[in-house]
């Protein structure tokens, strides 16, 4: 994996949370500042450029999502990957509405931890890439069919005519964990839950990376090839590189946490 120097900003009032991600970002020797509460954070933001933050939802002084606000109206463009416990996994879901660009579940391992990290400075990476020459990212990033719909960067999903919803990866996000090495998938006539993993991929730099589900439903067919051939998910994800075709549990509710697909990074 590649040794870059990395600046990161993580919030969080659980000083073990901090702890384990100090570790973690030693280790990869990147820089990292630690604070309790999100008016705090959102000060060192106004001072210093970083380019990642990790930042908790729940906090005593400012939630996640005012935190997003101020970013906001502050004109700070920090890339922000959430921190949630299972149980408000729909807030984390509804802060990529809000400007997030991903969001860790807690409990959270350091391997998790780092896995999501990297994605996000890769992500950071290619946005800027993508601001100083768009048609070079472009090129190689394709945004999904504009019938399609898509949660966050990383999941689609697109309803077909009989009421199933088939669901894949984006360009972007194989993009982002670099090229597939294995996929593992969820069985047939398994539920996924929107928000929550659907599906595992191992990535060449021996990474794993969880991709969370569109949306909710219970698995009728999957993509066996994938399993033999990932190589067909990286050249052609939003066709021959779907993942499943599922019969949607919630699909009225949770339409609205779902975008329209246009610009990669917005």
């Amino acid at each position: 994996m590649e040794k870059q120097l990395r600046t990161l900003l993580a919030i969080d009032d659980e000083p073990v949370i901090l702890d384990a991600i100090q570790r973690v970002c030693s280790a990869e020797g990147w820089h990292v500042d630690t604070v309790t509460g999100a008016t705090e954070g959102l000060e060192l933001a106004r001072k210093k450029s970083y380019d990642l933050c990790l930042c908790d939802i729940m906090l005593p002084d400012m939630d996640g999502f005012q935190f997003l606000e101020k970013l906001h109206e502050s004109g700070i463009d920090l890339a922000v990957i959430m921190t949630t416990g299972f149980a408000t996994i729909e807030n984390a879901v509804k802060s990529l509405d809000m400007g997030a660009i991903d969001y860790l579940p807690k409990p959270f391992t350091a391997d998790e931890v780092l896995s999501a990290l990297y994605r996000g400075f890769r992500y950071v990476d290619l946005k800027r890439r993508h601001e100083e020459n768009t048609a070079q990212v472009d090129s190689i990033i394709v945004p999904c069919p504009t019938q399609y719909r898509h949660l966050g960067y990383q999941s689609w999903m697109h309803l077909d005519f009989d009421g199933s919803v088939k669901v894949g990866a984006t360009y972007l996000f194989l993009a982002v964990i670099g090229s597939v090495k294995s996929i593992k998938l969820q069985p047939l006539e398994a539920e996924i839950i929107q928000g929550f993993s659907c599906a595992e991929f191992e990535a060449e730099d021996e990474l794993i990376h969880q991709l969370m589900a569109p949306i909710s439903g219970q698995i009728i067919r999957i993509n066996e090839q994938l399993k033999d051939e990932p190589s067909i998910l990286e050249k052609d994800p939003y066709f021959e590189g779907w993942l499943y075709v599922v019969v949607p549990k919630d699909l009225n509710y949770e339409l609205k946490y779902v975008s329209g697909c246009h610009n990669i990074f917005a």
